[in-house]
Formats: structure tokens, sequence, C-alpha cells
């Protein structure tokens, strides 16, 4: 059985969308690291490691989906 498989829906979307929020003040994190990146200014080690975090609920529920579909679409 695949980990992605054990993760259940609610609880990945809920981590989701807490990670993508936090922090809540001043602005979410990955706000910041987003515009970072689009201003070409997103070079520091430690920021990169921080978008990846930040995005790392929702990279895993996209796969989960993707998953899940190719599951289906295989059977």
């Amino acid at each position: 059985m695949n980990l992605l498989d054990k993760l259940p829906y609610p609880i990945l979307i809920g981590f989701t969308i807490l990670m993508a929020l936090a922090p809540f003040v001043p602005e979410p994190h990955l706000l910041e690291k987003l515009r970072m990146l689009a201003d070409g200014s997103l070079t520091k080690p430690v920021d990169i490691f921080d978008l990846f975090w930040h995005l790392l609920p929702a990279i895993l529920l996209l796969l989960k989906f993707l998953h899940e579909r190719k599951q289906v679409g295989s059977t």
C-alpha cells in the first residue's frame, strides 16, 4: 500500500490550507515567497526551503489525486 493511499483527503486538505496560510499575521509565508519568486529575489536557501515546505502538503494532495485517478483509469 502506498503512503498516499494511507493519507485521508480531509486531513490532507486541512493541512494544505493550514500550511498555505501560516503564519496568519502579517502575511502568509507562501504568498511572500511567491512574490519573491516573481520578483526574482528568491535566492537564499532558507527561503527556497520555506517555499517548498509550505507547498509540500499541496504537492502531496495533487499527487494523491493524480495517483487515484490513474488507478481508476487503469481498472
